[in-house]
């Protein structure tokens, strides 16, 4: 092998300038959000994906959609409203998560029920378009007198 055929090799300088850790103790924290910064982030992420941008918020923002979810579960629970900034959540009580759940019945049901009327209405149109022709067909002449 020649030497010719080698790669360059990149030399990079070094200053002897450590960076201290943005901790002091060296480890990373956990980020903590109040429930109105919660509900802040639930209410924009939401607005993103009615425009389809709420991945490029969340990377924005550096969260998760996991977080979304558990939020929209204590929001539509009810435990996210009222709360004072550091006051701890915990976990939404029997009754909070009945009314969750069918908050959540509520929504599929009422959103059934939109379609169904929609698919009510189509068909009562079609049904009058159809009788329109054929009373126009009845009025026209036979097409088979001689």
């Amino acid at each position: 092998m020649s030497l010719s055929s080698l790669a360059p090799v990149i030399v990079v300088a070094d200053d002897g300038v450590v960076a201290a850790p943005s901790n002091p103790a060296g480890r990373a924290r956990r980020r903590t959000f109040t429930p109105t910064q919660k509900l802040k982030y639930l209410s924009e992420y939401e607005a993103a994906c009615e425009t389809g941008q709420g991945n490029a918020y969340l990377r924005g923002e550096g969260l998760y959609s996991s977080l979304m979810t558990e939020w929209r579960r204590l929001r539509d629970a009810g435990v996210l409203d009222g709360r004072d900034p550091g006051e701890p959540l915990g976990r939404p009580s029997r009754e909070q998560a009945e009314i969750a759940r069918l908050k959540r019945e509520l929504a599929k049901a009422q959103q059934k029920l939109a379609t169904t009327e929609m698919a009510l209405d189509i068909m009562g149109k079609a049904h009058a378009l159809l009788e329109q022709i054929s009373e126009s067909a009845d009025t026209g002449k036979p097409h088979g007198t001689r």
